[in-house]
């Protein structure tokens, strides 16, 4: 019996130079497959191009006239500044002390948990100037507030059960807020620098009840409950340490009544006081950021929410048109690490896509806010946003950010699903669906979508600051989303990472 001689093959061995060999080569193969494709280029120019004609269209159909004046703070904000005051003048240095003994509504509809009965420190009478104060809330305690924007915690006591001591001490342009239970031993909430602060400012008592809403939303549609907008807060053991240029207290209503104040609720304000010392102050308004504004930012925008779904077809179909085709087997040959060549297809379609949504996101962004100007959106209510400058630099590149991440994940999914369809619509569910549904499920379950789905990401194009000491209705309509804009991106970050992770497992045990 003759036998044949086997032959060894050789293993392959890339005669390029290790460097060519490596991921550098692999990504310059896996960035020509991409741009040899034509199919692939016309939809990446249409998501550019479609992008920047919807923020367009979307800016062309918001128009804003009229309204209330507006008040700036000191930081240039917008704000509401209307509030009961009983106040002297104090010039120099010198402290301002009062027990806070009740606060009650004065429209039998409840008070607001923001409602506020305190002691205040302003620069003068003038809407918008400079402050400090100290105050008592009926939900959230003891409170030191300063311009507007700024808000420290201080004892959560209930003045339905205890009264409050408030002090505020003024050195030079230095304010130092205290809280006591007893009038005895107090409490440091904090001491703060009002810059400018005048020789002469205005201390006193002072009441401010912001008209408050409550929204319910069901399947069956919406319904609003609005809260009281007028509230008297009862003082006593008011004492004043310092010079003054007046003799006696006098009573004011400071401002206008707050933008969101509802026809023929607006009421002057009324001080009374007891042969006993008592205060009691019925006043309306709001000492707080002004957050009723629409979003300029946001509304520039709207092209993003379309750009999305191109982006989605493109991660995926780089990836499963490969595996469609049985070209996959012909990669993995010439490049048996298989986590190199899903490392490099990563790598170009995030750089590809991103480029382009950077781009078209800058375009629209500028367009869209030349044309809401012309609309009325104009200063100072809404001032000028320089794409060079946050909160516009921010949500241009955060968009960007967004539509790379999603074109990853979608092609992290392919790898898995190996199915073009089942990889899109898997993608939009994630995706987009929440963002649909949470215009019209009942509120609790939609801000959940907002925060455990993808769809958190679009709170990166957030322009409105939202502060905790204002209460607002957090609605998806109105653009409002439950996380800050980063925390937002990081939970679409966290279900890439996670696509990625499987995809990398999947590719190195399945066959290809």
């Amino acid at each position: 019996m003759t036998t044949t001689p086997t032959r060894t093959v050789p293993p392959y061995r890339s005669v390029l130079h290790p460097a060519r060999a490596g991921f550098v080569h692999l990504l310059r193969a896996e960035w020509t497959k991409f741009w040899t494709v034509r199919a692939w280029l016309l939809v990446l120019a249409v998501a550019a191009v479609v992008t920047v004609v919807i923020c367009q269209l979307g800016a062309s159909g918001s128009s804003v006239s009229g309204g209330p004046p507006i008040v700036l703070g000191p930081g240039g904000e917008v704000v509401n500044d209307a509030f009961r005051l009983t106040h002297r003048t104090l010039t120099g240095d010198g402290t301002v002390t009062a027990r806070v003994t009740g606060l009650k509504d004065a429209s039998g509809k409840g008070l607001g948990p923001w409602t506020k009965a305190g002691i205040i420190v302003k620069s003068s009478l003038k809407p918008g100037s400079p402050y400090a104060a100290v105050m008592a809330t009926p939900g959230h305690g003891v409170r030191m507030q300063w311009n507007f924007t700024h808000d420290k915690a201080g004892p959560s006591s209930d003045l339905t059960k205890a009264p409050q001591w408030l002090r505020l001490k003024r050195l030079g342009e230095k304010l130092t807020g205290y809280a006591s239970v007893d009038g005895q031993n107090w409490t440091r909430l904090g001491e703060v620098r009002l810059d400018g602060l005048p020789g002469t400012v205005q201390v006193g008592l002072f009441v401010a009840a912001p008209v408050h809403e409550i929204v319910h939303r069901s399947f069956g549609g919406t319904s609003e409950v609005a809260g009281s907008g007028q509230a008297t807060g009862t003082f006593d053991h008011l004492t004043f340490q310092g010079k003054s240029t007046d003799n006696g207290w006098t009573a004011t209503d400071v401002g206008a009544p707050a933008p969101d104040a509802r026809p023929g609720n607006s009421r002057p304000g009324t001080t009374t006081v007891s042969p006993t010392g008592t205060y009691a102050l019925t006043g309306q308004g709001d000492i707080a950021p002004d957050e009723n504004s629409p979003d300029m930012v946001q509304m520039s925008f709207q092209g993003v929410f379309m750009g999305l779904l191109f982006m989605v077809a493109l991660g995926t179909l780089f990836v499963t048109t490969e595996y469609k085709r049985g070209l996959i087997r012909t990669t993995f040959t010439a490049t048996p690490s298989r986590l190199k060549v899903l490392a490099a297809k990563t790598t170009v379609i995030a750089t590809i896509t991103f480029t382009t949504g950077l781009i078209a996101t800058a375009i629209g962004f500028t367009l869209a806010q030349r044309t809401l100007r012309s609309n009325g959106f104009k200063p100072p209510e809404f001032p000028d946003l320089s794409l060079l400058e946050n909160p516009a630099l921010r949500a241009v590149v955060g968009s960007a950010v967004l539509l790379s991440l999603v074109a990853v994940l979608a092609l992290s999914l392919g790898v898995v699903l190996r199915n073009s369809a089942g990889t899109i619509a898997t993608v939009v569910v994630l995706v987009i669906l929440p963002q649909i549904l949470s215009f019209a499920l009942p509120l609790p379950v939609a801000q959940w979508l907002l925060r455990a789905t993808p769809a958190a990401a679009f709170a990166i194009q957030q322009g409105v600051t939202y502060y905790p000491q204002v209460q607002h209705n957090c609605l998806p309509e109105s653009g409002c989303y439950p996380l800050t804009p980063y925390h937002g991106l990081a939970v679409l970050v966290a279900y890439t990472a996670a696509a990625l992770l499987l995809a990398a497992w999947t590719v190195r045990r399945r066959d290809a």
